[in-house]
């Protein structure tokens, strides 16, 4: 099945919950705010969120620094 992960197609072997995608991406699920079908997924609600075929999943990175920036995010990518 394919997904649209951060705007870019992704091959999955069949459902997955947001989640077990963030384990098989290397993602620390603390540090990531994840829309899944234009929906702000809330964090505790990661291990229940199925994510099925056709699918649109944004992750976004939260990253903190800068002078007077307490914090912005920035969107995840694979590279």
């Amino acid at each position: 099945m394919f997904i649209t992960l951060n705007g870019e197609p992704y091959e999955l072997d069949g459902p997955i919950s947001v989640a077990d995608l963030l384990t098989r991406l290397s993602i620390d699920p603390r540090r990531v705010a994840v829309e899944h079908n234009f929906t702000i997924v809330k964090r505790q609600l990661f291990a229940e969120t199925r994510i099925n075929d056709g699918d649109r999943v944004e992750i976004v990175n939260f990253v903190g620094g800068g002078q007077g920036v307490s914090g912005r995010f920035r969107r995840w990518s694979q590279s």
